[in-house]
């Protein structure tokens, strides 16, 4: 293949990425990637597991002095999270990443998310791998599936495959700064039935497009605009009319990433009704645009009117319903810590609204450091739901990370990047849900540390990495890794 990554350094690194990253691998479509991974391991010999949920554990022996000694466990996942802009016709199912960089010095894809969440810890555990010549204890690198929708795959890795008790998982996206706590979370789903009549009449439609986007964890607090909640808005003021009624309403395709795009289709049963409705939600693009532009350059509002014939329309009380949950769900920042430099405590996103066919799904993602929080979180979804006559469900909770006191890898890698930068590593918890949870409750006595190089927009088709910070988030792992073969 062509590499696109040229004249930056880690060569190999880049390269393993490229190549990884041309295996189509959105979450719940692992097998080719999980696959690739194998083949990776038997045709240099390695010992690798594959199990049902196609995780996959490879290990590699102690070497170049590092034989004996306490094995480490390199952790990432294999997922990413598959997000294009209006009009792009790449196929995430069968596509790799058309990836390029720009003059700056950053990797973005054309149109679509780039995955370097969590693509580059992959090829970081592959590049170690594949390098005979450094100085490492033994290695048990972990690719998980499925992390981006619920952290699936680690939840139902076998652990006792696993004998180390130190951990570098690789799936930050700050280089300089090492995580040593995050938050819980889990999803949570309201469904409600819908009763439906065909008719005739005319349709308005209300939709809204380049807004940031990002993700519900470390985005969640820079007060970027929920599509989702600002088309809710919107039909709730054209529902004055007492005939106006919802044919769909869709935006949001992930728990976690903030929608960018949503759009909603209202029918009335005349043309002076649709025309004054249609007044209105021009009315409110343009307000919507007046409120949010500085923070929101891109956002797009759009309203068109049609004539329609034998159109599936919701009943209103369906209508009611929907739009009143949407508007009075929760969403957003729920609690700080102000003697933590406001740092977010708890939160939830509304990434998910399916209004079409049969049924109405919400998808919300709910994140916590404090437990009795959570609780608070899920009684007012609760609450919602009842009051609207919504069904609830609750999956794929993982549990968050406690700081670990006198973190013998925390300190090593503090040492680390003293001698090779000059600069002090800065230590930190996240507001978002790291599989580091999961492998803590299950390995007794496990030591993580979360790290990564930089990266921004992740989960959006704005995605980017920055390629100079990969080559000293590299140059750390391999240090590191040395100090602990010593």
């Amino acid at each position: 293949m062509e590499y696109k990554i040229t004249g930056y350094e880690p060569a190999a690194l880049f390269r393993n990425f490229e190549d990884f990253s041309a295996v189509p691998r959105g979450s719940f479509h692992n097998e080719k990637v999980s696959d690739f991974l194998v083949k990776f391991a038997k045709d240099r010999g390695l010992e690798v597991y594959q199990d049902e949920a196609l995780n996959v554990i490879i290990k590699k022996p102690g070497q170049n002095g590092g034989e004996g000694k306490a094995p480490v466990i390199l952790q990432g996942h294999m997922d990413m999270v598959c997000e294009k802009v209006h009009g792009c016709d790449h196929d995430f199912e069968t596509q790799g990443i058309d990836m390029y960089v720009t003059e700056d010095g950053w990797l973005t894809a054309n149109g679509t998310t780039l995955g370097g969440d969590d693509g580059i810890a992959d090829a970081t555990m592959m590049t170690l791998l594949d390098d005979d010549t450094l100085t490492y204890p033994p290695l048990e690198c972990v690719f998980t599936t499925d992390e981006e929708v619920g952290l699936l795959g680690a939840n139902v890795l076998d652990y006792s495959k696993l004998d180390g008790r130190l951990m570098l998982n690789l799936d930050s996206e700050d280089e300089g700064i090492a995580t040593v706590s995050c938050a819980g979370g889990m999803d949570y789903t309201m469904t409600r039935a819908l009763t439906r009549e065909t008719l005739s009449g005319e349709t308005v439609t209300i939709d809204v497009k380049g807004l940031l986007g990002g993700h519900s964890g470390t985005d969640i607090d820079f007060g970027r605009t929920n599509a989702d909640k600002l088309i809710a808005r919107a039909v709730l003021a054209v529902l004055k009319d007492k005939d106006a009624r919802l044919v769909s309403f869709v935006g949001g395709t992930k728990g976690n990433a903030i929608p960018r795009e949503a759009e909603a289709v209202l029918w009335f049963p005349t043309a002076e009704k649709a025309a004054a409705a249609e007044d209105k939600l021009k009315a409110m693009g343009d307000a919507f645009t007046h409120e949010i532009h500085a923070l929101e350059p891109g956002i797009d509002v759009t309203v068109t009117r049609a004539a329609a014939n034998d159109v599936s329309v919701m009943s209103r009380e369906d209508t009611e319903a929907v739009v009143s949950a949407i508007v009075l769900s929760p969403n957003g920042v729920q609690t700080r810590d102000p003697l933590m430099d406001n740092f977010v405590i708890s939160s939830l996103n509304l990434g998910i609204v399916n209004v079409d066919g049969d049924k109405a799904v919400l998808g919300f993602a709910p994140r916590s450091s404090v437990d009795s929080l959570m609780d608070a979180i899920t009684a007012e979804l609760d609450l919602t739901a009842k009051t609207f006559g919504f069904e609830t469900e609750i999956s794929g909770a993982y549990p968050g990370w406690e700081k670990v006191e006198n973190s013998v890898l925390c300190d090593t890698m503090k040492e680390s990047y003293r001698a090779l930068f000059g600069e002090e590593l800065k230590v930190e918890g996240i507001h978002a849900g790291l599989e580091c949870g999961l492998f803590y409750a299950n390995l007794p006595g496990l030591d993580p540390v979360s790290i990564g190089p930089t990266m921004r927009g992740v989960h959006t088709p704005d995605e980017k990495m920055d390629l100079s910070s990969c080559d000293k988030f590299y140059k750390l792992v391999v240090d590191v890794l040395e100090r602990l073969a010593k």
